[in-house]
């Protein structure tokens, strides 16, 4: 190279004058210093080292002269250069090259200036100014991609290229970069690649010694690569690389896999090629795995709305657990084997991601998991009621490996009496069949050992030929009647069954319509253990057929499938049936389905009818109605009323309407598209579609809409204060005329409602009108009549009648009544009724058996249960609203299907409504039908909680309490979560023993009011529990040499790890009573102002004589677990469930004020131990468990804290954070690692 600046000439000389005086290198080195100093070169110096490399590398090559570019590396006069592209013409120096690399690069802190901010700022711009010059020179910013001047990531790049070169200089040298699919190096390598000085003069001869000589600079070459990946700080720097350069680090692993299964030198290398290729993929240069140890996210599938119930059947619930549990079992599966995520949504948790996707791993361990699971046979025998699907499991298997044919044979028609040999089947059985129907196992399952007894020679012939059934349907045979109901009676084998009678349904006439719609709603959807999730999707998919293509109307095509389409509604109307949808996650696309119903059929008028081709007819107020009964319960629109007394009114509602619903579809139609999308949540998206490919909002369905904007008006203010067109007073006109016809109080009803019209006219014609318009007036009658009742006009039965018959007009006006009477019992502005048994029906006849039996309820939680029963003459009262309601109830058959809306709304009316109202509610009720004796009691039962906050505090501290198993209790003295929850809720109950506390709590919470505070009172009962844990877990003597939390661990190892076990149990119950106390939006107030609230305010301990120690230690364990844990309920681990989007801003700040109170701008109040716990903890919890989480952190907040974090000497957490946090914040971590030679 021809240099023309002075200096250069100088340098030469000063270096060849050194050399001829046998001057001292450091000498030497300071003089050379000086020089360059005072020409004004910032050192160290590129062009320098350019200058020194040329001249003892090339010109004049003498042992010595390595001495002193050795001493000018130490003195940072020169940055690290390589010779490696003249390696084959100077061996030599390229060992000298390689033996300065490993003294110099395994020390990056002396070697690197400026990495402590602290220093003079003039070392650091000098430092950023040579990294930037070896960027420059080296191009590793344009080959790797990192737009970023950043000297600790030029620094990344500069060692994975040193290594990425050894190794392709390696290859070279064994003539296997042939073998790579580029067939050269991306670097300069060979001496044809770079031209140095005066290098390429030399030509000499290759001497045997020479060979030698470069032979063994391979074999050093690759020694130098496994040292560079056992190094502490360069394996960290490399792991930089491989977790934020994930394409390059794939090029440069291909090419170690080629080294190591190919050179000849590794194999005399001390280190093995396994151990090579080990170091590149796994733990050695990790530094801190990322391991998923909780599946929280698995509640995608299962974590759903729940529809309130109150008992299913032991078989359904079988059915639906294997289904749920296959489908959790699946999506683990899909998101192991799939492709890698995405990196932006992960950062750099590749670490986590490989751990996860070892291929097969998971379906592996699913088959051998259900191999040993044979040797458990009291486990596995089946249910009475799936014995025989457990037995055509076990035949069909035996079919399997004997090689018979069973394609035509009729398997639902098959019985141990047609069996040879003992084929019975069992629970295992049952499971395999789920995972195979699922694509998790093949049929080499059938061929386990065990799973089959023996085989068989030929299909019995005792077996029934032909006969209708599944198989036959598959073989061609048509849908009859006699089919049909073969069909409904037993459930889909396979998802090619029910593809193949959902293609009937699209392309078959309107009566094949019917008989699939029959099909899908029968065994299919509650025992389909194979098929359920699909049968819910064609279900949803018959709601929303689109048009046929050659369809021409004017009216919409749904009502022509409107016998098809009430079949489907009344068919999953069942609270069994709601539950399966809300398990599979399939509320909100039943509902869009369902709105698009009501829209058309709503606006239709009730005399217009639908004749299907037997003669049936169905008018479309009732395809209306049961479409928008249905609708209603799925968002439960009676909540928002009561939760207006709660002080969140906002938030609460925000998630009982249409519009979140509506969101929700939307949601699974647009957020799934990133790399890896589960089964699950692609059948989800495939349903959504099914409807619309676009977004759906409110304003599509506008009758809906305006109906919606008229209930939400009327919660917030009275109907009086509404503004109402004209013809709705007309249409309020002609309800009360059809409500009170023959009544001599009609007029005076009619006069009072403010009403004029016509009173000849007959009203059953005049409300010939679309049921989105009567809906809009029925609210107005329900007040005219309870006014009308109020002042005496109408008696309690007229109006009772009154309301039956308007509900029996148009079942869907019970909505627009329950909407209206909740409304006016929260306003608490009407007189109290005398439930006397003469105007209104008396509770007398077992009100006093109700409040004992309440008592034997509520008995474990140590709760007063006020008086009930009447004291003296006066008969029990209910407000005028409710006694009207639930006299409206009284008046339906036990099952009629109106009832399934109007008992829950009842129960949450009467629940918010002054004690007793909900246990005469629940007397009145149980005179009606004694065999809900049990059921309304035990719902009476929950109200006690609901009257005063300590009621509710006294609840939560008996979960605690029989969790923790330390007091006795009339339950168990045991503990854990058997006690907490008990053998659950049972009717009838066999006898009146107290209640386990946390199946009272989960159902008093449905109507508690004032959940803001309940996350003060959970976090307070959790600290006392853990001191009630170290007081009872440890001797005094043992607590006396605890005085610190140095001898914590070290005094009482067994006692510790024993009281933490307990405490992280305490965590848990902890979290899980405030996630279902409020969801996600009570985790928000819990992080940004319960839990910095209790960090900064002064706690006293109650065990006295002791300054620090296990309770404290203890409580920074349960605040990091419980906080944790909430989030991780609220927000999930990732970003697949909606409520993630809010979890950004609530994590930033609580990040922000943990950095903050590290770096001492914050005054704490509770103990440093505890502080000091928590922070860790806390912080391990996110890296381990929720890497995602720290991506949600501003990138200053996290410095600070890994700042805070070294002060403490935990080094290795500060450096996981920052890693995790991403490729932007490679370069800090990249200091932060040679800073502290981690």
């Amino acid at each position: 190279m021809e240099q023309s600046n002075d200096w250069v000439q100088m340098v030469i000389e000063v270096t060849k004058d050194a050399q001829e005086k046998g001057s001292d290198p450091h000498v030497w080195a300071m003089q050379l210093s000086k020089f360059l100093n005072s020409e004004g070169l910032s050192l160290p110096s590129i062009e320098v080292a350019e200058v020194l490399v040329s001249y003892i590398c090339w010109d004049n090559n003498v042992p010595i002269l390595w001495k002193f570019l050795d001493k000018a590396l130490v003195l940072n006069i020169v940055p690290l250069c390589s010779v490696i592209s003249s390696r084959r013409h100077q061996p030599a120096a390229y060992r000298l090259f390689m033996e300065l690399l490993k003294r110099h690069a395994f020390t990056l802190k002396s070697q690197i200036k400026g990495m402590n901010y602290q220093r003079q700022v003039l070392n650091f711009v000098l430092h950023i100014m040579v990294m930037q010059s070896i960027d420059t020179i080296l191009q590793l910013s344009q080959i790797f991609g990192l737009k970023t001047s950043e000297a600790g990531t030029i620094v990344v790049e500069l060692i994975f290229s040193l290594v990425w070169q050894l190794l392709d200089a390696s290859l070279d040298d064994e003539g296997l970069l042939e073998l790579t699919s580029e067939k050269k190096s991306r670097w300069a390598t060979n001496p044809q690649d770079m031209e140095i000085d005066g290098h390429d003069k030399y030509d000499e001869k290759q001497s045997e010694c020479h060979e030698r000589m470069q032979k063994f600079n391979t074999l050093m070459a690759i020694e130098l690569i496994g040292q560079f990946m056992q190094n502490k700080v360069t394996s960290r720097i490399l792991n930089l690389a491989r977790q934020n350069m994930s394409s390059h680090w794939k090029g440069f692993t291909q090419r170690l896999q080629l080294l190591q299964a190919n050179s000849s030198a590794l194999k005399n290398a001390e280190i093995t090629p396994e151990a090579l290729l080990q170091l590149a993929s796994n733990s050695h240069i990790v530094s801190q795995e990322i391991r998923l140890k909780s599946r929280l996210n698995s509640n995608d599938i299962v974590g759903r709305d729940s529809i309130y119930t109150t008992r299913f059947r032991l078989d359904n619930r079988f059915c639906t657990l294997l289904c749920i549990i296959t489908l959790v079992v699946a999506d683990f599966i899909d998101e192991e084997e799939s492709a890698p995520l995405d990196e932006t949504e992960y950062g750099s948790t590749s670490s986590w991601k490989e751990e996860r996707s070892v291929p097969g791993k998971c379906r592996n361990e699913l088959a051998s998991s259900l191999q040993m699971l044979g040797d458990y046979k009291g486990l596995l025998i089946p249910l009475k009621s799936t014995v025989s699907a457990a037995n055509q499991a076990a035949a069909k298997a035996m079919f399997y490996i004997s090689g018979v044919n069973i394609e035509n044979t009729n398997l639902e028609c098959i019985s141990m009496n047609h069996m040879p040999t003992n084929c019975a089947g069992n629970m295992r059985h049952l499971i395999v069949e789920a995972c195979i129907a699922r694509n998790l196992l093949d049929t080499s399952a059938y061929f386990w050992p065990g799973y089959v007894n023996g085989k068989i020679n030929q299909i019995p012939v005792s077996l029934p030929g032909q006969v209708p059934g599944w198989s036959s349907l598959m073989q061609g045979e048509s849908l009859t009647p006699v089919m049909t109901n073969a069909l409904v009676s037993t459930p889909a084998s396979s998802l090619a069954e029910l593809e193949k009678i959902f293609e009937i349904a699209v392309n078959g006439s309107n009566e094949e319509k019917i008989s699939v719609a029959k099909i899908l709603c029968g065994a299919s959807l509650i025992h389909g253990w194979k098929v359920q999730e699909h049968t819910a999707d064609f279900i949803i998919r018959l709601l929303s057929l689109p048009a046929p293509a050659d369809y021409s109307g004017r009216e919409s095509h749904l009502i022509g499938y409107a016998h098809m389409l009430d079949i489907l509604v009344l068919g999953i109307t069942s609270l069994e049936c709601l539950q399966l949808f809300s398990l599979h996650g399939l509320v909100p696309h039943l509902a869009c389905s369902l709105m698009s119903i009501c829209e058309v059929f709503g606006s239709c008028v009730s005399n217009e009818v639908c004749t299907a081709a037997t003669g049936e007819k169905i008018s479309a107020h009732t395809v209306f109605s049961d479409a928008f009964t249905l609708l209603l319960r799925l968002w439960r629109f009676y909540h928002p009323p009561i939760k207006l007394r709660t002080g969140i009114a906002i938030q609460i509602e925000f998630f009982q309407t249409p519009e979140y619903l509506l969101l929700l579809r939307n949601f699974y139609l647009l957020s799934h598209g990133r790399n890896h999308q589960s089964r699950n949540k692609r059948r989800q998206k495939a349903v959504a579609r099914s409807l619309s490919p676009h977004p759906i909002l409110i304003c599509t369905f506008p009758k809906m809409r305006d109906w919606y904007q008229q209930h939400s008006a009327s919660i917030h203010s009275t109907l009086s204060g509404l503004v109402v067109e004209a013809h709705v007073h007309q249409i309020v006109d002609a309800l009360l005329g059809m409500m009170f016809r023959g009544s001599q109080s009609l007029h005076s009803v009619s006069s009072g409602s403010g009403v004029r019209g016509p009173k000849h006219e007959d009203n059953f014609l005049r409300l010939n009108l679309p049921a989105w318009n009567i809906l809009e007036a029925v609210p107005f009658a329900v007040e005219a009549a309870l006014k009308a009742c109020a002042n005496g006009i109408l008696s309690p039965r007229e109006l009772s009648t009154g309301l039956k018959m308007l509900c029996n007009f148009l079942p869907a006006s019970l909505a627009s009544i329950v909407s209206y009477f909740s409304s006016e019992v929260c306003r608490g502005v009407w007189k109290p009724v005398s439930m006397n048994g003469t105007d209104w029906p008396s509770p007398d006849a077992n009100l006093s058996d109700v409040e004992e039996q309440i008592k034997k309820v509520v008995a474990a939680t140590g709760v007063d249960v006020p008086s009930i029963a009447s004291a003296g003459s006066s008969a029990p009262t209910l407000p005028l609203p409710l006694a009207a309601f639930v006299s409206l109830t009284l008046t339906f058959r036990a099952v009629e299907s109106p009832l399934y809306l109007a008992i829950p709304a009842l129960e949450f009316i009467a629940a918010g409504s002054p004690w007793p109202c909900m246990p005469i509610v629940a007397s009145l009720w149980c005179q009606k039908v004694k065999r809900m004796f049990d059921y309304f009691v035990f719902s009476a039962s929950r109200t006690v909680f609901l009257q005063n906050h300590s009621a509710v505090v006294k609840l939560l501290q008996s979960c605690f309490t029989a969790t923790l198993g330390i007091n006795s209790s009339p339950i168990s003295s045991n503990g854990g979560v058997a006690v907490l929850l008990g053998n659950g809720l049972k009717f009838p109950f066999n006898d009146w023993s107290p209640v386990a506390p946390g199946i009272l709590f989960l159902h008093a919470i449905r109507s508690l009011k004032g959940t803001l505070l309940i996350a003060e009172d959970i976090l307070s009962l959790l600290m006392h529990s853990v001191r009630e844990i170290a007081c009872s877990g440890l001797h005094r003597e043992t607590l006396e040499k605890m005085k610190s939390t140095k001898n914590i661990v070290r005094s009482g190892k067994v006692s510790f790890a024993a009281a933490l076990a307990r405490v992280k149990l305490m965590a848990s119950l902890g979290a899980s009573l405030v996630y279902i106390c409020g969801g996600f939006s009570l985790v928000q107030p819990l992080f940004k102002e319960t839990l910095t609230s209790w960090l900064i305010s002064p706690h006293s301990s109650e065990l006295e004589g002791r300054s620090e120690g296990m309770v404290e230690v203890l409580m920074g364990y349960a605040l990091a677990y419980f906080a944790f844990l909430c989030g991780a309920f609220g927000w999930g681990v990732d970003s697949a469930s909606y409520a993630s989007n809010w979890r950004h801003d609530i994590l930033k700040g609580h990040m922000k004020f943990l950095a903050n109170a590290l770096d001492g701008k914050i005054s704490l109040g509770c103990h440093r131990a505890t502080w000091h716990v928590y922070v860790s903890e806390f912080l391990s919890l996110m890296t381990d468990c929720a890497p995602i989480w720290v991506l949600n952190t501003d990138v200053n907040a996290l410095k600070s804290i890994s700042r805070g974090l070294k002060q403490w000497n935990n080094e290795k957490l500060a450096l996981a954070l920052l890693v995790i946090s991403g490729a932007g914040n490679m370069g800090a971590v990249a200091e932060f690692i040679i800073e502290n030679a981690l």
